[in-house]
């Protein structure tokens, strides 16, 4: 006869997100649209923006994203959430992300979220960024 096991894997609360390990630096081409994959074991988040005056650090985007491992959130929420906390760290002028699930129970899941315009001049960036780097 089977035996149910003895374990609990309680998902984290929301308050373990560590948007305070998000960091920026000095950006010095003004008006350039910078693409971001990260590409963790669920799936590709991918960044897209018109920064203002500083870039997003890429280790710190990391452990930030590292923060989200055992928190209980829907998909479409911790796009939303990711959104508002770049959004909060850097001010562009534009952004996006997008979050390209892998395929769990036969069902493949993309989410994307804006803020803010894309300038009437700004092109869209073409094909893939490298994986963790920046492309001007």
């Amino acid at each position: 006869m089977t035996q149910a096991l003895d374990r609990r894997y309680d998902a984290a609360p929301l308050s373990s997100i560590d948007a305070a390990a998000l960091e920026t630096f000095p950006y010095e081409y003004p008006g350039k649209e910078i693409v971001v994959d990260i590409l963790p074991d669920f799936g590709t988040i991918r960044v897209e923006y018109v920064p203002r005056r500083v870039l997003i650090e890429l280790r710190s985007f990391k452990y930030y994203l590292l923060s989200y491992r055992n928190v209980g959130i829907y998909q479409e929420h911790a796009v939303n959430r990711i959104l508002e906390d770049l959004v909060r760290c850097a001010s562009p002028a534009w952004m996006r992300v997008t979050a390209d699930y892998r395929v769990r129970g036969g069902v493949h899941t993309v989410v994307s979220r804006e803020h803010g315009r894309r300038a009437s001049g700004a092109s869209p960036a073409r094909g893939h960024a490298a994986r963790g780097r920046r492309r001007p």
